[in-house]
């Protein structure tokens, strides 16, 4: 491929509509907001850019600071789950045969093209006390509570049915987050997968290595750069998510980026609603170069 030089005109025709796009519609958004942590309120609808750093401070609080550590600790376990869940399926459907395959990747994007609210609102009726998930349950402890008792063995299941008590709670929120971003993480592991050179584990698996140690020693190194852009697009908007944690984990499961929507909107202290965006902006900023730095680690120990 030519150097852009031998064609600027060419190059900059192609890049400035989005650049432009970028500038018009996100940096100058954030530079916005940026300069709204540094300000104070001076009426209802009224705020004073005095570069003051009382927004960030109140937001260091002990209060905020335990929000952020939630936020963080549900959005990194959701991001796990996620990883653990799609790995197995991203595998499948890279080895399914081909009529197969088109029919397993409709079914992963199919979550797409419902809207996102009323698939939160689907959740609700799954993981609600009488919801479907607790009806499967009593369903399958009838079933082998009637097995066991001609065994004698039916006092173990209890005289009756304990359903679960998952929504309105963290684990209500990382069913939630799972569910609703798990396709992020199953298309990228399946792009690094299919571009995957199959001779590699045919040569594992000559050379004497089981199946596992061929998927842990082969193709998971094979697939990190799919697993890192997973977890990225899965981490990312799981921590600043508050929709999901709004509907599904009510106020016993309230994380940072609720406390956001709320000083944005009902508290009406857009300053101090900035200053905590910005502080979780610079959070997602270390996490991801930590992560970076830990890859560039792998990578260099690797190479030698």
């Amino acid at each position: 491929m030519d150097d852009w030089r031998s064609a600027p005109a060419v190059f900059w025709a192609t890049l400035l509509p989005g650049l432009a796009w970028l500038a018009v519609f996100f940096l100058a958004p954030l530079a916005l907001v940026w300069l709204l942590s540094f300000g104070e309120r001076a009426g209802p609808a009224e705020i004073v850019i005095t570069w003051t750093l009382d927004n960030y401070r109140e937001a260091l609080e002990p209060l905020y600071l335990g929000l952020f550590w939630k936020s963080f600790w549900i959005a990194g376990l959701s991001t796990l789950i996620c990883l653990l869940v799609a790995f197995p399926v991203a595998l499948a459907v890279t080895f399914a045969d081909t009529r197969t395959k088109p029919v397993l990747l409709m079914l992963v994007v199919l979550p797409f093209w419902t809207n996102l609210l009323v698939r939160t609102y689907a959740m609700i009726a799954v993981l609600r006390t009488n919801g479907y998930l607790n009806w499967t349950l009593e369903y399958l402890w009838l079933f082998a509570k009637t097995v066991a008792a001609p065994l004698g063995l039916g006092g173990l299941f209890g005289e009756r049915f304990r359903p679960l008590e998952i929504l309105y709670d963290d684990p209500a929120v990382i069913f939630g987050i799972v569910y609703v971003y798990l396709p992020f993480m199953v298309l990228p592991i399946y792009a690094a997968l299919e571009r995957l050179d199959r001779s590699l584990l045919e040569a594992s698996l000559d050379l004497g290595a089981s199946h596992l140690r061929t998927l842990w020693r082969v193709v998971v190194p094979l697939a990190r750069p799919g697993i890192v852009a997973g977890v990225v697009l899965v981490f990312v908007p799981a921590l600043g998510t508050f929709v999901i944690s709004d509907l599904l984990g009510g106020p016993r499961s309230q994380l940072v980026g609720n406390v956001i929507e709320r000083q944005f909107k009902a508290a009406n202290n857009v300053p101090l609603g900035a200053a905590l965006s910005f502080l979780l902006l610079y959070a997602t900023f270390v996490a991801l170069a930590l992560w970076a730095w830990y890859e560039q680690r792998v990578r260099s120990r690797a190479a030698a």
